[in-house]
């Protein structure tokens, strides 16, 4: 499981370390597949093991050849999607249209979110944190009518 946020640099090549414990998280499959975020509100990248994006992509394509917003989500996530391999360094590359997409520049934030971790732009994942916090007691009300 990926949790915690771990603070990192982008260098000039366009590779960030990978967390040590989100390495050990993957075991002996030392690559993710990167891809943009599904939250319209925010910009990160999204990082799965292999697995996750395996069942990401099976719920992905249930409806993706009948239903015209299916299609859509599909076409916009599986064009975004690399899979990258860890080098021995514990780094990875974030190719440039992932790095644009998601405005990394310099300093960058890992975030565990639990099967899968994100990547962020540290001073916009320090906006989006607060903005949560601030929205927390409508978010727990949403969650909470979904329930009943």
């Amino acid at each position: 499981m990926f949790i915690g946020t771990y603070e990192h640099a982008l260098d000039q090549k366009g590779r960030v370390s990978m967390p040590g414990r989100f390495r050990e998280t993957l075991g002996a499959d030392q690559q993710i597949v990167i891809a943009t975020n599904l939250d319209p509100g925010c910009r990160c990248l999204v990082a799965y093991p292999m697995p996750e994006w395996r069942a990401f992509v099976d719920r992905l394509g249930a409806d993706a050849d009948l239903d015209q917003n299916a299609i859509r989500l599909n076409r916009l996530v599986m064009a975004s999607a690399v899979v990258c391999p860890i080098d021995r360094q514990g780094r990875v590359l974030v190719p440039a249209t992932l790095r644009e997409y998601a405005g990394l520049h310099r300093d960058l934030l890992w975030a565990g979110v639990g099967r899968k971790c994100e990547l962020w732009d540290k001073a916009r994942f320090a906006t989006e944190h607060e903005r949560a916090r601030v929205e927390l007691p409508d978010i727990t009300r949403a969650l909470q009518g979904r329930k009943g």
